[in-house]
């Protein structure tokens, strides 16, 4: 019979990762609810001034993906991919990040593995969206006159600033999180190891 090892639960202040994690995760649900649901939610379910938030957003930013998505890009069509990832979102990370910042916060390990799922495949949403921000045409005369979607180089540098702790933040958190799994993994072989030996 094997001991497994139980540790006490300890506050989320002395796990300062799991702490910005949490934050994390309390900042992405919003963006989840308030934009993406927008994506394949009829309009006539949503509220006005949360349909507001997408054309503010878009006109600020010059967003290609989110613009184009909600129809206000002549591009839609070619961004059937970014709906697919909203539908990934909606359907797998939302609950996950409700789960996640709820386990974090009650120090339960056994939330490891899904995080790095969660990791992954946000991390994974992400890098297609920089890459597309990367190569949006700079706006010129040229891009003006042929009506063609662009961005601004202060428009570029602020979507990268939005996307890519998208890609960077998750990356690590599955990092951290396989590496969590691999210690807890070593810790149960040495304990079994140990009784093994009594």
């Amino acid at each position: 019979m094997t001991k497994s090892i139980v540790t006490a639960r300890r506050p989320l202040t002395s796990r300062p990762m799991d702490l910005f994690y949490c934050v994390f995760f309390l900042i992405h649900i919003p963006s989840i609810l308030l934009v993406d649901c927008q994506v394949i939610s009829p309009k006539r379910l949503v509220p006005g001034f949360v349909q507001s938030i997408i054309p503010w957003y878009v006109r600020l930013f010059g967003d290609p993906i989110i613009g184009g998505t909600m129809g206000l890009f002549a591009n839609g069509s070619e961004l059937a991919w970014f709906k697919s990832f909203i539908y990934l979102q909606i359907l797998f990370q939302l609950p996950v990040l409700f789960l996640g910042a709820h386990a974090l916060w009650l120090d339960s390990r056994g939330i490891y593995g899904l995080l790095v799922l969660y990791g992954t495949a946000t991390c994974m949403i992400a890098l297609p969206c920089i890459a597309t921000i990367i190569n949006i045409p700079t706006t010129s005369d040229m891009t003006i006159s042929r009506n063609a979607i662009s961005i601004t180089p202060a428009q570029r540098i602020l979507l990268l600033s939005i996307y890519v702790p998208f890609f960077v933040i998750p990356l690590y958190l599955a990092i951290d999180m396989a590496s969590r799994l691999q210690q807890l993994a070593s810790t149960e072989i040495h304990a079994c190891e140990g009784s093994k030996q009594d």
